[in-house]
């Protein structure tokens, strides 16, 4: 069945705003005792997809869901305009460089979705070189599946009122000043446009499965992200790893 992004809200008014964010918490202090003890064993990694128009909260989002995590074992990536070398190569060649090594939870704000999303939307790319990345991706994410590497895909769902309040607030406010680009205001007046192609990958690059998340509210997108991340987490084999070592063992201990 299609998946259509109209039927998803994205803002749920039957939450409890401080049940919620106490589920949360509890949910986001298991989540950090089970990355670092992922990050100790080095069997598994977690990608992490972030997707969203401009101002779905992509940097919240990550922010909040690390906070009680292992630094040691975070890797967040953002991705921007391919450079020249890029363009140079083909286009999973820079996202392949950064993805997790075993032990890892790498975000992506962004990711190789951009390299279909916004070509497609402002048409600099041509059509059937377009229509073949899909399957390309989708290959790309059984590899990295095969690998012991879980990808999670979240679509941050935001409204348009919603995201006119946050790009306001970044003319408005001077702590925000430095999220402000001109051209966010321009993308803004091709909303349904990159929603259309959203939709698209979602029932196309659909290999693995996309969450997509109500995102008018901090709160409730922090949730529905960290509830998906901690059953990954949960499902993964998770064990700390024996004692490595030629002097000791756990019978004989230093005195």
């Amino acid at each position: 069945m299609k998946i259509k992004i109209s039927d998803h809200p994205t803002f749920n008014k039957e939450w409890d705003r401080k049940e919620t964010e106490e589920k949360t918490k509890k949910m986001l202090k298991k989540i950090g005792r089970l990355q670092n003890k992922m990050y100790a064993q080095n069997k598994f990694s977690i990608l992490l997809v972030l997707q969203g128009t401009d101002a779905s909260g992509k940097d919240g989002i990550t922010k909040g869901l690390v906070k009680y995590c292992n630094p040691l074992g975070i890797k967040i990536f953002s991705f921007k305009k391919p450079t020249e070398n890029e363009y140079a190569h083909d286009f999973l060649w820079r996202v392949h460089q950064v993805v997790p090594r075993k032990g890892e939870f790498q975000v992506f704000i962004r990711s190789h979705y951009e390299d279909i999303l916004v070509p497609t939307v402002e048409k600099f790319i041509p059509s059937d070189v377009i229509e073949k990345r899909y399957e390309v991706i989708n290959d790309f994410e059984r590899l990295l599946e095969t690998n012991g590497t879980k990808v999670l895909k979240f679509f941050l769902n935001v409204s348009r009122e919603a995201q006119k309040e946050r790009l306001i607030e970044r003319i408005e406010l001077k702590e925000k000043h430095w999220k402000h680009k001109d051209g966010d205001w321009d993308t803004r007046e091709k909303f349904d446009e990159y929603l259309e192609v959203y939709e698209r990958i979602i029932n196309t690059c659909n290999v693995i499965p996309w969450h997509i998340v109500p995102a008018d509210k901090n709160w409730q997108k922090l949730y529905v992200v960290a509830e998906a991340v901690l059953k990954t987490l949960e499902d993964l084999d998770l064990k700390w790893p024996d004692l490595v070592s030629e002097r000791f063992n756990t019978q004989n201990k230093p005195e």
